[in-house]
């Protein structure tokens, strides 16, 4: 019996990275998360998946083939192979990721940015299959952003397009991961609600379920759980950061006109208490010939890491070519 293609699909976060084996359909086989353990050097993370995935393939070796490997990273660069300067990993300047890959599997392999990963799988496989035009945000440690511009991902010059999260919401604001200050991502990512909350427990006397949590112990599950449960200051944290979404939303709408806008990643599972603040703040800010048309929609991969199965499409659509 001839055995069924698979690619290996890799998201490599801030927090965790995930993989998993990407049939052409979009089917996820063995789908598998590890600690990315981001102080040490990329060597390493290379060397642990790389080790969990033959022991995950295992199993899977009679009846299918590894083809490829698709790889989604923080400030990856499609056109070099390499990840550069990422944001929450103490890693080189440079790391050359797929020549990393390529050597431990000895097979064809590509990178892209771990938000245009997600852009890709949406279009592939999820709720974008019969858009051209739509943009892709995951919320996590960061926030990262695909745009897809005529059923492409926008690479720019450079490789490096669409990095709307280290747009500016307030020039003399929070450090950001990246060394800047008043990044979007500073404010509308996992870290940045919780300095939210933090910021609100300062100015207010309101009794708070998070007012005894420590600065270093608090999560965003922690913030959502409590919002869920009516507390004032997680509710109105939601709402700081919906508010400072939508309005930079409005600002991709006017630069690429997008069809829809598409939310993964664990503070996307928030669902409307982050995107009904963000839906009407967009609103609020776009031009009069945008509104009321552009949905802001979790992704249609929920059950499933978007990313990998987007890291799958990336080498998938590249060996079709």
């Amino acid at each position: 019996m001839a055995k069924r293609d698979v690619v290996l699909g890799i998201d490599i976060g801030g927090t965790t990275s995930s993989f998993g084996f990407v049939e052409r359909d979009g089917t996820c086989l063995a789908q598998t998360t590890l600690p990315t353990m981001p102080h040490e050097p990329a060597t390493f993370l290379v060397e642990r998946i790389s080790r969990h995935a033959r022991e995950a393939f295992t199993p899977y070796a009679a009846s299918h083939q590894l083809q490829g490997i698709g790889i989604g990273a923080p400030n990856a660069n499609y056109y070099t192979g390499t990840v550069c300067n990422p944001p929450n990993l103490d890693w080189e300047k440079s790391v050359p990721i797929v020549n990393l890959f390529r050597a431990q599997f000895d097979l064809p392999a590509a990178v892209t940015n771990d938000a245009n990963a997600a852009a890709l799988g949406e279009m592939k496989f999820g709720g974008a299959k019969a858009m051209r035009h739509f943009i892709a945000i995951t919320l996590g440690t960061g926030l990262g952003s695909g745009i897809v511009v005529n059923g492409e991902i926008l690479y720019g010059a450079d490789g490096f397009a669409g990095e709307l999260g280290h747009t500016v919401v307030e020039p003399e604001g929070r450090i950001c991961g990246c060394g800047k200050r008043g990044c979007l991502e500073a404010y509308v990512s996992a870290p940045g609600l919780c300095r939210t909350v933090f910021a609100l427990l300062a100015e207010r006397k309101q009794e708070s379920l998070l007012q005894h949590v420590s600065f270093h112990e608090l999560t965003a599950k922690d913030v959502f759980a409590a919002a869920t449960k009516g507390d004032i200051i997680a509710t109105e944290a939601f709402a700081v950061t919906g508010r400072i979404l939508g309005r930079k939303l409005a600002d991709a709408v006017a630069h690429t006109s997008p069809e829809a806008f598409f939310f993964s990643g664990g503070l996307a599972a928030a669902g409307e208490i982050l995107l009904e603040p963000a839906r009407r703040s967009m609103e609020e800010n776009l031009l009069q010939i945008y509104r009321g048309r552009i949905p802001l929609l979790l992704s249609g991969l929920q059950e499933v890491n978007s990313a990998v199965l987007g890291a799958g499409a990336l080498i998938w659509s590249e060996m079709e070519h």
